[in-house]
């Protein structure tokens, strides 16, 4: 099998309705594929109101709102017209995104029709539960993960830290990395701009403390939100600017009634913000790679991040940034300090981490997992069975 003899079958729960860094990279990979001569077809919930324009052909498959994120759909099952339809299209390989109904079910279609599937994985989604008081299910989603990975040939991770705690958790056998990319004409050094940091209210002089993405409890709003207080109360001159939307938006307001809210950007101006910034605040656990975390560092930015899975595989402790220990508001608090007060350390950082980014293209990202399809299909055609039972974690 060659590359234009592929033929991939993406399941995702969301391809295009609400723009994230996810759903972003399955766009810029499907776009890649389409360019290389491979035959690709999506399968994920529509809308009449997208977030933005889907690269590929579309095949809607029904869903509902998601309970207390009606942003969100839930997909609810594969009909038999998408089953026809996934048959006629005679895919070589499964690609499934998201590990609820729709991924599922994608999974058993898969091996009914005797084809290799893999999994992208885009989020920790057992860390969810702690932001909204349900620590305990933590183990039971876990468990629930393990089962659905597990039955995929295999999975890919944005960041070999990401990659890592997946084969500690014994996620599969077969654990690649997917990383992610970044548009360098789109973020970088020259795109800052003063004018526009004014039309804020924001001072030359002013050290910019940025926080980039949804405004969801779960990017750890509260720890941005108490290092911050922290700084004000250590009486260290500072400006938030925060860049993007969400459900949380009236939460983080009251919490930071002196930041400035940029709302929604994107493209360009997107790149303008970022790089408008001199820092950027990134306590989320939930990443698993970190693409405003890249972003940034592109743009030459120092990043204050959390230890964890996405940004230990980007920040280099005390070179590019400071990763700091989750929730740890006090030493959030000094490092963010440190380069409040540190015009020096945070162009070097910033520099350092403008060099790192070099490394990430969209293309060559994008080629690693392709070599990969073809070598999971290939591994099929010449009969290979699917995915290895696994046996109980010790």
């Amino acid at each position: 099998m060659d590359v234009t003899e592929l033929r991939v079958a993406l399941f995702t729960g969301n391809y295009n309705y609400v723009r994230d860094g996810a759903n972003q990279a399955l766009n810029r990979l499907v776009g890649y594929l389409l360019a290389q001569g491979v035959a690709v077809r999506i399968y994920s919930p529509r809308t009449d109101t997208p977030a933005f324009p889907s690269v590929g052909k579309v095949v809607g498959v029904p869903a509902l709102p998601l309970p207390g994120r009606a942003e969100y759909r839930a997909p609810l099952f594969i009909p038999p017209s998408v089953k026809r339809d996934v048959r006629a299209f005679a895919p070589s390989i499964f690609h499934v995104a998201s590990p609820e109904i729709l991924g599922h079910r994608a999974v058993t279609l898969a091996r009914k029709l005797n084809k290799p599937v893999v999994a992208s994985v885009h989020t920790r989604f057992e860390t969810y539960p702690r932001y909204y008081g349900l620590t305990f299910l933590e183990p039971v989603i876990e468990a629930a993960l393990r089962r659905f990975y597990r039955r995929c040939d295999a999975i890919f991770a944005p960041s070999e830290s990401m990659a890592q705690l997946l084969r500690d958790q014994r996620m599969s056998y077969d654990v690649g990395i997917w990383s992610r990319g970044v548009d360098r004409d789109v973020f970088a050094p020259e795109r800052r701009d003063m004018e526009w940091r004014r039309s804020f209210g924001i001072s030359d002089d002013e050290v910019i403390i940025g926080f980039v993405g949804r405004l969801v409890m779960e990017k750890g709003l509260d720890v941005f939100a108490d290092a911050i207080n922290e700084l004000e109360q250590r009486g260290v001159r500072h400006k938030v600017l925060v860049i993007g939307e969400g459900p949380a938006h009236g939460w983080f307001e009251r919490r930071l009634p002196n930041a400035v809210f940029a709302g929604f950007q994107k493209g360009p101006d997107l790149g303008r913000a970022v790089a408008s910034c001199d820092m950027l605040f990134n306590p989320s656990v939930t990443e698993t790679f970190g693409n405003v975390t890249l972003e940034a560092m592109a743009a030459g930015l120092p990043v204050v991040a959390a230890r964890a899975t996405g940004s230990q595989s980007l920040v280099r402790e005390g070179v590019t940034g400071r990763l700091i220990g989750p929730g740890a508001i006090g030493d959030f608090a000094d490092a963010l300090q440190l380069y409040c007060e540190d015009a020096d350390g945070r162009a070097r950082a910033g520099e350092a981490g403008r060099r790192t980014s070099e490394r990430y293209g969209w293309d060559q990202v994008n080629r690693v997992l392709l070599d990969a399809y073809l070598r999971i299909a290939r591994q099929r055609e010449k009969g290979a069975s699917g995915p290895p039972r696994m046996g109980p974690r010790i």
